[in-house]
């Protein structure tokens, strides 16, 4: 389970990074243009990701919420009117720090257990919060798709087979070297 949970995660960055270089070709004004969707911006859309990246990188670190919750008007606030780079070096600063968290945990399936104010406990393990992490992202790359539609531009493909096909691409590649 180990390795899946590892390439899951790699997965993760590897579509965020995907839409960051898609979004920095689009005109600057795309980013933080208002739409009719679920956030009011594509900016807003990576604000909640990074929110919740930074959330749950907490959770998964067996931060007590104690210590959790005051930090979350702050992380909201540091994604607050960002540029697409200055974006992309926060997202890049907590995928360190999930793979850092990710080598020190030798057991990816270890038990956990999650309190929530409003919704209560949650007996679940690591891996499946950190699966939950993957589909959220995945999710809300989704919205950033459409809102650029909206906007008169294309999305880009972020799904995991492209991240599977350009992996056994890219070793392909180094066999034939």
């Amino acid at each position: 389970m180990l390795q899946q949970s590892h390439q899951l995660y790699a997965y993760h960055v590897w579509a965020n990074e995907r839409l960051f270089d898609h979004l920095a070709q689009l005109p600057k004004e795309v980013f933080h243009a208002e739409v009719t969707s679920v956030f009011p911006s594509v900016s807003h859309t990576l604000g909640h990701m990074y929110l919740f990246e930074r959330l749950f990188m907490s959770v998964l670190a067996e931060v007590p919420n104690d210590d959790i919750f005051p930090k979350l008007q702050g992380w909201t606030e540091e994604a607050q009117g960002r540029s697409v780079e200055e974006m992309r070096r926060l997202f890049a600063d907590v995928s360190g720090e999930f793979r850092d968290l990710l080598r020190r945990t030798p057991d990816p399936d270890k038990a956990m257990t999650i309190e929530h104010p409003l919704y209560g406990r949650l007996d679940t393990h690591f891996s499946e919060i950190l699966g939950h992490v993957v589909n959220h992202g995945t999710y809300h790359r989704g919205n950033v798709t459409a809102m650029l539609r909206q906007q008169g531009h294309a999305g880009v493909p972020t799904d995991y087979m492209f991240y599977l096909v350009e992996r056994q691409a890219s070793a392909n590649d180094k066999g034939t070297r």
